[in-house]
């Protein structure tokens, strides 16, 4: 698309947070772009998506670099800031199971665990062959479907189903392939996780995430809970994205709400630099589980490229022993567009979180952040896909199925 046909106005916000410690002053090699051109890059992908507002971070070792594009709605002539409230969509799953994770370390869960130990009293979990898994949820091989069905009309965004709808419709259900068999994306079998680790925990799913990850990484701004002010400051795109309101119905798939300096704190602690005063995350929350070459058939895993391996929520592209191995989760909804990539090989990574425009310019988000990622890096992009038959089209811009049946946006 030319950049002739874009707004002639690009509202650019640019803040970089050096965060050097007094124990750890190296600064990345000299081979690697400089944060003047990832701007750059950042400002190119904005004018190519055609969104009415983007937040860009990028945390690469010590440098943390943050910008802010467009509008935070049509007209406001306000460009989003690291404290504009952004909506995560389905990167809500990472969260999960960086608390599902904690949970195996400290033996109060096992990843083998049939979802029926976690059920309601009364509630059978249909099974075939062999009983679902908090490992198969994790992993999308639960065989559950994408969606549990229709919301009511004027359903705000992210508040379907909740705890008693959905398990009183998993007991009527037929699973539609053997847990641990296929992998096809699912929102509605996250919201269980979450369910079984808050009847594993005795403990409001909510307080048990705040307790065990969000409060020790300080990320003061993430949550299903936002109050006024915070609502005053979320990104609006193009189109009616229903309210800002309370979201914890939907809190093991997709409820979250966050800022640009919270994303920044979590890029840190899911690179693993052991920085001071940033936790690590354990390695075992990003591993791979699966491998695609051994499931029957997978749907809905590909929206950033071509899996090689299947992790906790998250998805690899190209072998781990590849220099531009990249681990990364996608999401969407609300007229959101959200992203996090991952390069452990140059302890790159980058969030991004883009509202829709009035136009669609037919571009895959995630492709363009992965080279992006990879530029950051000082890595080249990644190869081309085989030509092979595809299996599933690229989705464009705008119009996606929605993360919620109808209820706005997509969630890959």
């Amino acid at each position: 698309m030319s950049h002739a046909k874009l707004p002639h106005s690009l509202l650019v916000f640019l803040f970089v947070l050096p965060l050097m410690s007094a124990l750890a002053q190296a600064q990345p090699p000299a081979s690697l772009p400089d944060t003047q051109f990832i701007g750059a890059l950042g400002t190119d992908l904005f004018l190519q998506s055609g969104s009415t507002g983007m937040v860009l971070v990028v945390v690469r070792d010590d440098q943390v670099f943050l910008r802010g594009y467009g509008q935070t709605a049509l007209n406001s002539h306000q460009i989003p800031t690291q404290d504009s409230l952004l909506r995560l969509c389905s990167l809500t799953k990472i969260f999960t199971t960086d608390v599902l994770t904690k949970l195996v370390a400290d033996k109060t869960v096992r990843l083998d665990d049939p979802l029926q130990r976690y059920a309601p009293a009364g509630t059978v979990v249909p099974k075939r062959v062999r009983p679902i898994t908090l490992a198969d949820i994790a992993t999308h091989t639960s065989g559950l479907p994408r969606e549990l069905g229709n919301a009511p009309p004027n359903t705000p965004h992210f508040t379907f189903p909740d705890y008693r709808t959905r398990w009183r419709w998993l007991q009527n259900q037929r699973i539609r392939s053997t847990p641990g068999a296929a992998a096809l994306y699912s929102n509605v079998a996250f919201d269980f996780l979450g369910d079984a680790l808050q009847s594993a925990a005795h403990k409001q799913y909510a307080a048990l995430l705040a307790e065990r990850t969000l409060n020790p990484l300080h990320m003061q701004h993430t949550t299903f809970f936002p109050n006024a002010e915070q609502c005053e400051h979320l990104l609006i795109s193009a189109h009616e994205d229903g309210p800002c309101i309370a979201t914890e119905a939907t809190a093991g798939s997709s409820g979250l709400y966050s800022t640009a300096a919270d994303m920044a704190i979590w890029l840190k602690y899911l690179l693993r630099t052991g920085r001071p005063g940033i936790p690590a995350q354990d390695a075992s929350a990003q591993d791979v589980y699966i491998l695609p070459s051994n499931l029957v058939s997978q749907k809905g895993l590909d929206r950033a490229g071509e899996p090689t391996g299947v992790g906790l929520g998250w998805i690899h592209i190209l072998p781990i022993n590849s220099p531009s191995h990249i681990v990364e989760k996608t999401g969407g909804g609300a007229g959101f567009e959200t992203y996090i990539a991952i390069n452990h090989s140059r302890r790159t990574a980058i969030f991004l979180a883009a509202t829709d425009g009035s136009v669609d310019t037919h571009l895959n988000l995630f492709n363009a952040a992965n080279k992006l990622l990879l530029s950051a890096a000082g890595l080249p992009p990644l190869p081309p896909p085989p030509k092979t038959a595809a299996k599933h089209k690229p989705p464009h811009r705008r119009g996606y199925p929605s993360e919620h049946t109808r209820w706005l946006g997509y969630q890959p």
